[in-house]
This record gives structure tokens, C-alpha cells and sequence, in this order.
């Protein structure tokens, strides 16, 4: 998995045990997956002229730890799977301090087209096995 995006815990992001409130972790999923998009030319910008856009249709997270304000986060996806219409991204968040591990993950999108699903376009697929280490199952 590749190292996309970091962020610093902004005090309004935290709760009042003094942690990062956990639906806070879902944003930061987005802003990766997001600066994923970018880092592989499709980002959510371009997305209309290429006459397709990507819709969440699953996000999954699992907590294994806690940050606090100030903490350093990194964040990491990578693609793991294109299927016809679906592209099924995994995702983790890691304090930089330690390297702990705060939460992992994963985000499911549609490819639609007119609002309906269509299929992944190969340019995007492409774009992804360039893009990254390990190349996605694909369908």
C-alpha cells in the first residue's frame, strides 16, 4: 500500500475523551482516496469530462487504535480490486510517530454513467496498474 495523504489531528476533530471521534476516520478515507484519484490523473474534477463519475456505494473501517490532537496521521491506499463496474480501494491510517496502526479499511465505488453503472473504464484501469506497486485483480 502506498503512502497518499497526511494530515495533522486539528483539535476540533477530537471528542471529550480527547480522541479523534471516529466518523472523522471516514473523512479522512475520502481525502485519501480522493488524492489517490489525483495522483493517478482521474480526479473527481475530471471526472465529467471524461462522461463518467465514481459513486460509494460500501466503506468499511476498523478501529485499532487512538490519535489525539496534534498527532501526525498517514494515510495509505491502494486499489485491490476492478471489477465491471466496481473499483474496491483498501485503506489504512497510521499514526507517524509510531507507526501504529489506527485504522484499516476499505471504500467500494460504482463507475456510472447518466447515473446508472457502467463500466470501469480501461484508461482508469491502466492509470491504476501505472500508478501502483502491485497491480489490482481485475475483471
Amino acid at each position: 500500500m502506498r503512502d497518499i495523504y497526511e494530515n495533522t489531528v486539528r483539535f476540533e476533530e477530537t471528542d471529550a475523551q480527547g480522541v479523534v471521534f471516529y466518523g472523522n476516520y471516514v473523512t479522512y478515507q475520502d481525502e485519501t482516496i480522493t488524492e489517490y484519484l489525483d495522483a493517478t490523473g482521474y480526479g473527481y474534477e475530471n471526472f465529467e469530462k471524461r462522461d463518467w463519475d465514481v459513486h460509494v456505494v460500501n466503506v468499511e473501517l476498523n478501529y485499532r487504535g487512538s490519535a489525539t490532537f496534534r498527532d501526525r496521521l498517514v494515510n495509505a491506499a491502494r486499489v485491490v480490486a476492478i471489477n465491471e463496474s466496481s473499483i474496491e480501494f483498501e485503506y489504512e491510517c497510521r499514526r507517524a510517530e509510531d507507526d501504529e496502526v489506527l485504522a484499516e479499511g476499505g471504500v467500494t465505488h460504482v463507475a456510472v454513467r447518466d447515473g446508472e453503472p457502467t463500466r470501469v473504464p480501461d484508461g482508469f484501469r491502466e492509470a491504476v496498474v501505472e500508478f501502483q506497486d502491485e497491480p489490482p485483480e481485475t475483471v
